[in-house]
């Protein structure tokens, strides 16, 4: 039986948290990248712009790998690849195109393996279960799964998704260019945490101004 721990120990443990700033830390806080994060939106809402924005911030704390599992290396992602100018964090990133969760794994488990890992999207892993997941999460405790799912009706698709959703530190739905997001991480007092995030400032402003004057 593992020992339990002290009320003291639980108020004075520390966490690995990484230092966010500006919009990042107004919409995500102060997070541990450990653990999944789950990104939800419908197709050309600006949803593949935000994921490659988010991927380039990140390596400033860990390496990132990228799963492209729905579009592999492709034209289009290339583009995106190009608009966020990933080519400024180097071997900071890399690109997997569509490899299996075995191979994934076997990835996983050598030295100096990425600590940021990015399915996108998690539909295209045919046969992908929640156990696998729970498994995953097992098998590496210190790495930071970040899901990308479609969505129907506001909401992610299928089961895995939600209970992916229902699971992580971070959801963050896109509509409009416009992440919304939901964060265990956000300190009110200090405005951390929780801010809408702009994806694209005219895009955002013409889908919004649309919505309103329906």
């Amino acid at each position: 039986m593992a020992r339990a721990i002290s009320n003291k120990n639980v108020l004075q443990a520390k966490f690995d948290v990484a230092d966010f700033d500006g919009a990042f830390l107004a919409s995500f806080g102060r997070p541990e990248l450990r653990g999944e994060w789950l990104i939800y939106g419908g197709s050309g809402c600006g949803k593949t712009t935000f994921v490659m924005q988010l991927c380039k911030y990140l390596t400033r704390f860990r390496r990132v790998a990228y799963n492209s599992l729905e579009q592999g290396l492709s034209l289009s992602l290339q583009k995106a690849w190009e608009r966020v100018g990933m080519e400024e964090v180097g071997t900071r990133i890399i690109l997997l195109d569509k490899e299996s969760l075995k191979d994934l794994t076997a990835r996983l488990r050598k030295k100096q393996s990425p600590g940021i890992i990015v399915i996108d999207s998690v539909h295209y892993w045919l046969g992908f279960k929640m156990s696998d997941y729970m498994k995953l999460r097992q098998q590496f405790p210190d790495k930071l799964f970040i899901f990308i799912a479609h969505e129907r009706k506001g909401e992610p698709k299928g089961s895995l998704a939600q209970n992916l959703r229902y699971d992580a530190d971070i959801k963050i739905r896109v509509e409009g260019y416009k992440a919304f997001t939901t964060t265990r991480y956000e300190v009110a007092e200090k405005k951390e945490g929780g801010a809408d995030f702009i994806i694209w400032e005219q895009g955002a402003a013409e889908y919004w101004a649309n919505i309103t004057n329906k």
